[in-house]
């Protein structure tokens, strides 16, 4: 159960559930946009339970839009997250495509060049092919093979004979030239084909890799756009609920004094009993110490989830969607719908009936434990087992769980009064 103690803070009313959207800073890693999500996450989830914690007592439908706010709270961070990896992944991919693509265009570059240098190497060669047979051509029809005895033969003078030797060996160094030049070119050209059909081979291949990053972009281009709808659709509605909520406002407050006023009732119903039973104990000669400290322990497990599992402690508790501070005045145990319910403590049931806020509530009266008046009150149960008057033991059932009244789930809410205010009941637990 959850009681007001700050009821200024309602001018924070739907306030503290404003979420920032925006984008981390690019430079940010994945990684770390993810574990921070994470965080936030988690940060949330502890947040829903303590709102849960603090909406008991609350109308339904004012629970339903706190509930779904903090739902889209939860929901809001990993969105972000997913669109900020959908951005780098298009990023990454428009990355890659512009790096393939300049590959492609040097590749083709050298392609051009290489083809070129083919081209003119194939010429040049073409023509030293006809130089050397023009030459071939012009020494058969200067009578044959020329050699260095026929020149000495056909010389006429001494003079002649060198005329005609210095123009055989220009012939044939000249010719010697060309062969050689032509080996050369024809080995260049093979060097450049060979080149050329690796330039090709590679041209292929990053045409096919430019085609899968076109497809890889686009993939991501819908994903992020996927990923942005449905950061909207959440930022939309967490705003169309922000706004209910606003409107709510006067509702919010009405239920506030409500359970303000059922809980003061309590309180004063049990002050008044303690008051009438002193005063019984004054008047029979049996008046009660001086109320002293109250050990740890007076009260066994009520559950039948063994060991008992808290759920929700005891303290004040800042709803994160509807801005106001609260008392869980007791501790929530993990219990299932219509499981059994058991007496902490032996005493008297003091009532056993319906309370706002509180559901099915069985109130039972524990006497006096050095000179303090304990009570302890077991809300939401589903049905009663027991009746006002009644006298109960330890462990006796008292009823069955359940999710009457205003509660967000199926558990057990316990609370212990002491002199008819709520204490903590975990160390009275023994937890």
């Amino acid at each position: 159960m959850a009681r007001r103690r700050l009821p200024a803070v309602l001018a924070a009313f739907a306030l503290v559930a404003g979420i920032a959207v925006a984008s981390p800073a690019l430079a940010d890693p994945i990684d770390d946009r993810r574990k921070a999500a994470e965080q936030r996450a988690a940060a949330n989830a502890k947040a829903q339970a303590d709102a849960e914690a603090a909406m008991e007592g609350l109308d339904a439908n004012l629970q339903a839009t706190a509930s779904r706010l903090l739902d889209l709270q939860a929901q809001i961070p990993a969105a972000q997250a997913k669109l900020d990896e959908a951005k780098a992944a298009l990023e990454k991919a428009q990355r890659e495509a512009a790096l393939i693509a300049a590959r492609l265009v040097d590749a083709q570059e050298q392609q051009v060049t290489l083809s070129a240098k083919i081209q003119t190497d194939t010429d040049e060669a073409a023509k030293m092919r006809a130089a050397i047979g023009q030459m071939a051509r012009e020494a058969y029809r200067g009578g044959g093979e020329v050699s260095g005895v026929s020149v000495i033969l056909d010389a006429q003078s001494t003079e002649d004979f060198v005329q005609k030797y210095g123009l055989v060996s220009t012939a044939l160094r000249t010719q010697a030239q060309v062969l050689d030049a032509l080996k050369a070119a024809e080995a260049s050209n093979r060097n450049a084909q060979a080149r050329l059909d690796a330039v090709e081979d590679r041209i292929a291949e990053l045409k096919a890799e430019a085609d899968q990053k076109v497809v890889e972009a686009d993939q991501a281009r819908e994903a992020a756009a996927d990923a942005k709808a449905s950061l909207d659709a959440l930022v939309a509605e967490q705003q169309a609920q922000q706004a209910s909520l606003e409107s709510q406002k006067s509702a919010l407050a009405a239920a506030l004094a409500q359970m303000d006023a059922e809980a003061k009732a309590i309180e004063n119903e049990l002050r008044a009993a303690i008051e009438a039973q002193r005063a019984r104990d004054a008047a029979a000669g049996r008046p009660q110490p001086a109320p002293g400290p109250v050990g740890g322990g007076l009260f066994g497990n009520p559950t039948s989830i063994s060991p008992m599992y808290v759920t929700s402690e005891y303290g004040m508790r800042l709803h994160p969607t509807l801005g106001y501070v609260r008392l869980h005045a007791g501790i929530d145990l993990r219990t299932y719908c219509n499981t059994k319910v058991y007496a902490g403590r032996a005493g008297t049931v003091t009532w056993a009936k319906t309370r706002f806020g509180f559901g099915n509530q069985v109130m039972i009266d524990s006497g006096f434990v050095n000179g303090n008046a304990v009570s302890a009150s077991y809300n939401h149960l589903t049905s009663f087992a027991v009746a006002t008057g009644q006298r109960v033991e330890r462990g006796q059932l008292i009823g069955y769980s359940g999710n009457t009244g205003t509660s967000a789930a199926c558990h057990l809410h316990f609370e212990v009064y002491v002199n008819g205010a709520t204490t903590n009941p975990r160390p009275l637990l023994g937890l």
